[in-house]
């Protein structure tokens, strides 16, 4: 007979009570403190290890994966199956002896069973109640499958498309990259984590990790605070005061030192300065990577992590091998495991698990909730809001239903790949591009379709992602490709990045098109047919050539499970693309990094001075800037005008207001961007900064008036001693459809 769950449980009839409320935490703190009472020093040190396999050298040499679970030496466990996780669970809850239960941890980066768009792209349809919604599903569906715990949201800004890792941020601004957190982190988390459908948040990479060095992953990242407070770390702080109940430390150095043994970071900063409550996590073995930044062998740089404040060692397998001898040697303290455990014990409480830890090991529930009708509705209305339109001269979209269309491009005919990185490979419901265009057409057109081309016959970067190299085949391709278009009225060509090449370990440091995908598309032109470029992609590329060659471009990401079809409903008009980007598209490589909110330079831009910041072969404008994206129609935006244009104290408001009409002939959606520019100031600012933004969607010849308010909130910034302040002065407003193109006003706010 199995041993009744937990000598504590009495005491745990306070998980059902949210842990926020004073009472609810004096009951949490009176369960852990009668917990870690009987917990031996070994067990202690266990709660602090995430690992998977063996470990060596603990206690009795090589522990297995359940021998670890039995004796207590593990607190969490990567997601496999209901079936499975419930077998570790029972080893856990009635064979070990303190019976404290695992949590269960997984990549739901974007989607669990159904998979949405890739966080750049959700981030595109600028709208914080879908993104946090494609959460709240994610989270249900996850929790329903006994995962718990999500390392998610990535939030780290990155302004190097180069970077693979792009693709899973919210792009370059920091103001909207602390909006997204937020989201995503209500999403998970819901109301109450004790709900059995909701999971903890881990905000990730703490910190800077988007701003590796040359874009290239896992590499040296070094900056002044001051850029760190003002335009890498909002996104974060967004994180942590929406409640995330984890963090994870990056690999890189910040200041010198890694992020993992970095006190300054992950105590001064994170918990004393922020408030932030929850444990920390190291990224996979980014502790036991300290030795290779050069701070010592694994005893001492786990030492050094676990006094910096990182909770759980994650894979390196430092703590459970290391840390009982750094404490007899006196390189740590008993409060410094204590404090630690804790943190992990509480998380497991707030979850509810020690109230019931088969909560999230329900197999009917994951069967009922699994991508379900209603989330794959959702994730096709998702995708068709994170459709960005960049050109479309002549109206060649959108396209009709009738005559004779080819599709053609290595993109048209792959599932999997437009699910994009961080996802299973669960794709049973999606559609290839080819079939989602002959399920909106039926009988009313005809559809010729062909690959066209590989997606690269560069030697090197197909052998990093196990594609095929071919040059002949590649030309048969792009023949048969020209030979099926012969008789269509209209050619869709659908390029960009199989999955494999975005998301970590996946830096490009050339972004165009590849020379097999471009080739086919010259060959293309050449027929005389009109040519649609489409774009499946997890990073901005480098588009000169094609903007200069193509008429319409339609930049689809990588769109998830409904990708497909989302994209046939844009193309054929069933749905008005209102999608705006959030990360700029560079000319050349050479640009990069590249970003709209960039500081002036003491001799700006001027083509007709030759000694002023700028190119000889190229202009400094990005191809495609900040809050860029097209429509089926046309908005036009009236004058910008101002309540006041003078104000006096902290309390003052100022409201801003534009006529925007619909002057096209369909209906659509708008983006209306606010930015501030704060033009001078105690430390040098940057020339716009998007403060606000009202997504409005006007019928034909519709006008609508869009008010922002601003407050001295939208005027602060940190300033060279690190103090959130505004300063007096004038200041410069700019409303627009994107970052570039602008209407603009002046006003003075003074103390």
């Amino acid at each position: 007979m199995k041993k009744i769950i937990y000598m504590f449980l009495v005491l745990a009839v306070a998980a059902s009570c949210s842990a926020k409320e004073p009472e609810g935490q004096k009951k949490m703190d009176r369960f852990i403190d009668g917990l870690m009472a009987k917990m031996t020093l070994d067990e202690k040190i266990g709660q602090l290890n995430l690992s998977g396999g063996d470990i060596p050298g603990v206690l009795s040499g090589s522990e297995g994966l359940e021998d670890a679970v039995r004796k207590g030496l593990l607190t969490s466990t990567g997601w496999s199956s209901v079936t499975e996780l419930r077998k570790l669970q029972d080893i856990a809850v009635n064979e070990s002896r303190m019976h404290i239960p695992l949590m269960c941890g997984l990549d739901v980066i974007h989607g669990f069973g159904t998979i949405f768009p890739i966080p750049l792209a959700s981030s595109c349809s600028w709208d914080t109640t879908l993104i946090e919604k494609s959460a709240r599903i994610a989270a249900i569906e996850a929790s329903s499958n006994g995962c718990n715990w999500t390392y998610s949201p990535m939030v780290d800004i990155a302004r190097d498309a180069r970077w693979g890792r792009i693709a899973e941020g919210a792009g370059e601004d920091p103001w909207w990259g602390a909006k997204v957190a937020a989201a995503m982190v209500r999403g998970y988390q819901g109301k109450d984590l004790a709900d059995s459908n909701t999971i903890l948040a881990c905000v990730k990479h703490f910190a800077l990790y988007g701003a590796s060095e040359a874009g290239r992953d896992y590499n040296t990242v070094d900056m002044s605070r001051l850029e760190m407070y003002n335009d890498y770390l909002p996104p974060y702080k967004g994180a942590v005061d929406a409640g995330v109940g984890s963090a994870m430390s990056s690999f890189n150095l910040v200041e010198g030192i890694p992020a993992s043994g970095n006190h300054w970071l992950l105590t001064d900063l994170l918990r004393k300065e922020w408030g932030f409550n929850g444990f920390v996590v190291s990224d996979y073995d980014a502790i036991g990577e300290m030795t290779s930044h050069g701070l010592g062998d694994k005893q001492k740089v786990s030492a050094i992590a676990l006094k910096a404040g990182v909770d759980m060692d994650m894979m390196t397998n430092g703590y459970v091998t290391t840390l009982k001898k750094s404490l007899e040697e006196g390189k740590i303290s008993q409060k410094d495991i204590d404090v630690a455990c804790r943190r992990i014990l509480e998380a497991k409480y707030k979850l509810g698990l020690f109230d019931d830890p088969y909560r999230y090991l329900d197999e009917k529930k994951a069967k009922e909730n699994f991508m379900t009708k209603e989330n794959l509705e959702f994730a096709r209305l998702i995708a068709q809001k994170s459709i960005v339109l960049l050109k479309n001269d002549g109206k060649l979209l959108p396209l009709r239903k009738e005559g004779t269309i080819a599709v053609v491009g290595p993109m048209a005919f792959t599932t999997q790949d437009l699910l994009g990185m961080w996802s299973g490979t669960n794709d049973q419901n999606s559609a290839t591009i080819v079939e989602a265009f002959q399920e909106a057409v039926g009988d009313n057109a005809r559809i010729v379709s062909a690959q066209g081309c590989h997606f690269t016959e560069d030697p090197m970067l197909a052998a990093a992602s196990g594609l095929k190299v071919d040059p002949a085949e590649n030309e048969r391709l792009i023949k048969e490709a020209v030979s099926k278009s012969a008789a269509a009225d209209v050619v869709v060509a659908v390029m960009g990045e199989p999955r494999s090449w975005t998301g970590e370990a996946c830096s490009r440091s050339d972004i165009s098109l590849p020379a097999s995908q471009k080739d086919l598309l010259k060959a293309l032109l050449k027929t005389g047919k009109p040519v649609i470029l489409v774009l499946a992609n997890g990073r901005p590329l480098t588009l000169e050539w094609e903007d200069s060659n193509f008429k319409a471009i339609v930049e689809a990401w990588h769109g998830g499970a409904e990708a497909a079809r989302a994209l046939s409903d844009v193309l054929f008009g069933d749905v008005n693309p209102s999608g705006k980007l959030t990360a700029t598209f560079p000319r050349t490589v050479g640009q990069i990094p590249i970003y709209y909110n960039a500081k002036p330079t003491g001799r700006p831009c001027n083509p007709k001075d030759h000694y002023t910041s700028q190119y000889l072969d190229i202009t400094n404008e990005p191809l495609y800037p900040f809050g860029y994206g097209l429509s089926y129609t046309e908005f036009t935006y009236g004058e910008l005008k101002l309540d006041n244009a003078s104000l006096k104290g902290d309390k003052a408001e100022l409201t801003a207001s534009i006529d925007v009409t619909n002057s096209g002939d369909r209906e659509g959606e708008e983006v209306v961007q606010m930015y501030i520019g704060d033009p001078v100031a105690s430390i040098s600012r940057p020339i716009k900064e998007l403060k606000g933004f009202q997504k409005i969607d006007l019928k034909p010849h519709e006008t609508q008036t869009v008010s922002f308010i601003i407050t001295t909130g939208d005027l602060e910034f940190y300033d060279s001693s690190l103090k959130r302040v505004w300063e007096p002065g004038d200041f410069q407003v700019y409303v627009g459809t994107n970052s570039r193109d602008v209407k603009s006003k002046t006003f003075n706010w003074q103390k």
